[in-house]
C-alpha cells in the first residue's frame, strides 16, 4: 500500500515507506519500555495462579497489568503526537532530511500513536491466554486482525485518500481490535476482569492525559511562536513542554487517586537506577 500511494497528479509519492519506518521506531520505545516490560512481570504470576486455579487472583493480577499499561502508554501517547514533530527533528532532520519529511513523518506517528495502548496491552493479554494453556484464540484473533488490516487500510487509502497517515491510523485500529476483542474473550473466559475498576481507572488516566496534552500543547505552541522551529528551538520545546506536561499528568492523577500511580514511579524509578529504599 505504501509504495503505491500517489499525489493529486497521480504520480508515485517516493516518501512513505521512510515516513511510516522511522516514525514506528519512536513508537517502539515506549512499547518495549511499558508493554513489553510490563507483560514480562505478569506472565510469570499469572501463570503460577493458572496453575493453582486460583482465578481470583489471576483476574486481580491481569486487571491491574492493564490498568498500569493505560497508566503508562495513554499519556506516552499524547506527548508522541504533540511532541512529535519536534522529536523527529531533533533525531533526523538533516541532510536530505528535511523539513517535510520531519512533518510528514511526524503526521504518522500522530495516528501510531493511536494505537499505542492497544498494541501494549496485547502483550499483556495474548500470554495471559498461553498462561491458560490456549494459544488458539490469540492466534485466531491475530488471523482476523489481518483481514481487519487489510480492509482498512484499503479504506484509509483508496477511499479516504488519507495516504501514510491512513496506514498508520489502520495500523492503530488493528491493535486496538486485537486488544478489545481479546479482552472481551477473556472477561468471558475467566468470568469477569475487574471491569469497574479498570474502567475508572481508564477514565481517570484518560483525564489526565487530556490535561496534559492541553497544557503541553500550549506551551510548545508559545515556544515555537518565540523561538522559531530551528533545531535548538525544537530541543528546547522537548526539555521545557515535556517535564510541564508529565508535572501536570501526575499531579492530576495524583489528585484523583488513581491507584496504579504508586507501582507505576517505583517501577520508573528502578529502570533509572533509582531503588526504592524499603519502609521503615
Amino acid at each position: 500500500f505504501a509504495t503505491g500511494i500517489t499525489d493529486a497528479a497521480g504520480h508515485v509519492i517516493s516518501g512513505p515507506v521512510s515516513w511510516l519506518n522511522y516514525a514506528f521506531r519512536f513508537m517502539q520505545l515506549p512499547l518495549g519500555l511499558f508493554g513489553v516490560a510490563i507483560a514480562s512481570a505478569t506472565l510469570p504470576a499469572i501463570s503460577r495462579f493458572a496453575a493453582a486455579n486460583d482465578i481470583g487472583e489471576f483476574r486481580h493480577t491481569l486487571s491491574r497489568s492493564l490498568s498500569l499499561v493505560l497508566l503508562l502508554t495513554l499519556p506516552s501517547s499524547i506527548i508522541l503526537a504533540v511532541l512529535g514533530e519536534s522529536m523527529i527533528a531533533v533525531v533526523y532532520q538533516s541532510g536530505r532530511f528535511t523539513a517535510a519529511d520531519t512533518h510528514q513523518t511526524a503526521l504518522a506517528l500522530t495516528f501510531y500513536a493511536i494505537g499505542l495502548s492497544g498494541y501494549s496491552a496485547l502483550k499483556v493479554l495474548a500470554p495471559a491466554f498461553y498462561a491458560l494453556n490456549d494459544a488458539r484464540t490469540p492466534m485466531v484473533v491475530s488471523l482476523v486482525s489481518v483481514l481487519v488490516n487489510y480492509a482498512t487500510a484499503s479504506t484509509m487509502v483508496r477511499l479516504a485518500g488519507l495516504g501514510h497517515a491512513g496506514l498508520a491510523l489502520s495500523t492503530s485500529v488493528v491493535a486496538l481490535f486485537g486488544f478489545l476483542v481479546l479482552l472481551a474473550l477473556m472477561r468471558r473466559r475467566i468470568g469477569g476482569i475487574e471491569g469497574g475498576a479498570l474502567r475508572s481507572s481508564f477514565l481517570k488516566i484518560a483525564t489526565g492525559s487530556l490535561a496534559m496534552g492541553a497544557v503541553t500543547a500550549a506551551v510548545s505552541y508559545s515556544i515555537h511562536r518565540s523561538l522559531g522551529t530551528s533545531i535548538p528551538a525544537r530541543i528546547a520545546d522537548l526539555a521545557i513542554s515535556t517535564p510541564i506536561g508529565l508535572a501536570i499528568f501526575y499531579a492530576v492523577c495524583r489528585a484523583l487517586h488513581v491507584a496504579e500511580l504508586e507501582a507505576a514511579t517505583a517501577m520508573l524509578l528502578r529502570r533509572a537506577g533509582f531503588p526504592r529504599k524499603p519502609a521503615c
